[in-house]
């Protein structure tokens, strides 16, 4: 028998290892390498103390589009190369705020397993308050206005394969949507896993909001034993102006996150993890 979809399911012990919040928007092109310094800055001296500063590959843009919606061509205003992505992380290097001149984006990560999820209300609060001193920064130096086109939500779960799940072939006892048995006995042993399941994000009978994303890999660890690597993605557009409408999408985005992945793992891993239901 399914669990009533109306049921809100969180978890006392949940595997969640990085959490992503991210707004992308129009590109600001007048954000050049100069202002990187100062902005830090501003980072090093907030309540975050983001010390650390790691130049990344930029990340590239990423639209949910239904029906015959087409993206715009995106105007290229100078032919500077784009502004790197850059990384502002704290001395533990368990959050940072990522930008580039498209994307805002602000991760918590759990290096050390001995310590507890925050939950996403305080990860969304601290979304707030690091993009309010992006959003400051730009004002005060005339770089331009935010005009966010997508949002996303992202969580990712890394589960340790061990016990009755600690083969790829056992996969069953982990997720719901998963068979291990086939039609003859051809196939040797399973190696390895990796697909991806995607679903569109509506409110009742509106309109498409978005799509889920829920991927399934499994990888080796540094000490060579199995881990199965669910990632789950939100993505879409603002419900709304501004940061309110970014807002808007994340939690319904979070809400979907939370009930897909408590759709597609077996029950067997609720109980290891500690569920409780909310209505």
């Amino acid at each position: 028998m399914k669990e009533n979809s109306s049921s809100f399911a969180e978890y006392e012990n949940p595997p969640v290892s990085e959490v992503a919040l991210s707004i992308q928007f129009e590109s600001l092109q007048k954000l050049k390498t100069p202002y990187i310094g100062l902005l830090w800055q501003k980072y090093i001296d907030s309540r975050s103390k983001l010390n650390k500063v790691w130049e990344q590959p930029l990340l590239k843009d990423r639209f949910e589009l239904f029906h015959d919606e087409k993206l715009a061509p995106r105007i290229e205003l100078s032919n500077i190369p784009p502004l790197q992505r850059y990384w502002f992380l704290n001395e533990s290097e368990t959050e940072l705020v990522q930008i580039q001149d498209n994307r805002f984006v602000r991760n918590w990560r759990r290096l050390d397993t001995s310590k507890d999820y925050p939950r996403y209300n305080k990860n969304r609060e601290d979304f707030i308050k690091d993009f309010e001193i992006f959003e400051t920064f730009l004002k005060e130096h005339n770089i331009g206005e935010i005009l966010p086109n997508q949002c996303e939500v992202t969580y990712v779960n890394p589960i340790p394969a061990e016990g009755k799940y600690e083969r790829p072939d056992q996969l069953h006892n982990v997720v719901t949507f998963f068979q291990s048995e086939y039609s003859d006995s051809f196939l040797p042993d399973l190696e390895n896993i990796n697909f991806t399941l995607q679903y569109v994000i509506q409110k009742e009978d509106s309109l498409p909001l978005g799509r889920l994303y829920i991927s399934l890999q499994s990888v080796t660890s540094k000490d060579n034993s199995l881990i199965y690597l669910i990632k789950l993605v939100a993505r879409g557009k603002p419900i709304g102006e501004g940061i309110d409408g970014v807002l808007g999408f994340m939690d319904i985005g979070h809400e979907w996150i939370v009930r897909g992945f408590s759709s597609v793992t077996a029950s067997y891993m609720h109980e290891l993890w500690g569920r409780k239901y909310e209505s």
